[in-house]
């Protein structure tokens, strides 16, 4: 089963114009996700992970009446910002649990699981 974490970090602690120098803590606990995905990678369970660029340089495709229209910057204000994402295939949603849990000690954020709809889905 595949699932989607997806890594949430407070708007407030995210400044645009020090997004791409990060602190020594960051750093740390960066390092510290490496290993599990390293270990991921070796038990088969790892997928793919990526940051996301700053929410601040991002755009927002909607519906607004009839038209579909882009704009800059994220569509409301937030406390959380999405910050991350990691796609993880796994025997079931208590190992997803695990390795999400070990992320949230790792990086001190939290985690959302989500599962990932297969070829089965039918709508």
């Amino acid at each position: 089963m595949k699932y989607l974490l997806l890594s949430y970090t407070p708007a407030a602690e995210w400044d645009a114009a020090t997004a791409d120098v990060p602190s020594e803590e960051a750093l740390a606990a960066f390092a510290t996700y490496q290993k599990l995905e390293q270990e991921l990678v070796a038990s088969g369970e790892f997928v793919t992970s990526e940051g996301l660029g700053h929410p601040a340089v991002s755009t927002t495709v909607q519906r607004d009446g009839g038209e579909v229209v882009a704009t800059d910057g994220p569509f409301a204000e937030l406390k959380e910002v999405l910050a991350s994402f990691a796609v993880i295939d796994v025997a079931g949603r208590e190992r997803a649990v695990e390795i999400a849990a070990r992320i949230v000690e790792a990086l001190g954020e939290p985690i959302e699981i989500r599962l990932i709809m297969g070829e089965d889905f039918a709508a």
